[in-house]
């Protein structure tokens, strides 16, 4: 057998690779955690947030077809989507308005609107889901309380 002739001042050194992709695993499996709670706590809060539209819809729907029942429309956005603590907060409520700039203003029904025309009735439709976390300390500034608006001309 040959010897191995080193350079002077050179030890012979191996390298010992076993186990290195184990600890690179380990020093990512955290933030790989992190990551996927993260994405994951988002596609809850916007499945979460198309119950609540999908339920003012509901209440549309109702009040299209069915007309003024402050009762009514709030059973049907609660029971539109199945999702546990919606609610119809604040009620749905009935009013006259003119058509604005900044949108519908609030006036009374014997009134005239400035283009010279007589209000309409309108229906305002609420939902309201408080925003189920799955973990409290990832630190995403997602709105604790999901909610929903919407107007119904009915005339």
């Amino acid at each position: 057998m040959r010897a191995l002739k080193l350079a002077p001042g050179k030890a012979l050194r191996r390298r010992n690779e076993a186990g290195t992709a184990a600890l690179e695993f380990g020093l990512a499996t955290p933030l790989l955690l992190i990551l996927i709670a993260g994405v994951t706590e988002i596609g809850l809060a916007v499945y979460q947030g198309m119950q609540v539209s999908a339920a003012v819809e509901a209440g549309m729907m109702y009040a299209a077809k069915n007309g003024w029942s402050s009762s009514g429309i709030a059973s049907a956005v609660v029971s539109a989507s199945g999702a546990t603590g919606l609610t119809a907060t604040p009620a749905p409520s009935q009013f006259c308005g003119c058509p604005a700039a900044t949108g519908i203003t609030a006036t009374t029904c014997t009134s005239t609107c400035a283009n010279g025309y007589a209000p309409g009735q309108y229906i305002q439709i609420n939902a309201a889901l408080a925003h189920q976390t799955i973990l409290s300390n990832l630190g995403l500034p997602l709105p604790a309380t999901l909610t929903a608006t919407s107007l119904f001309r009915q005339n």
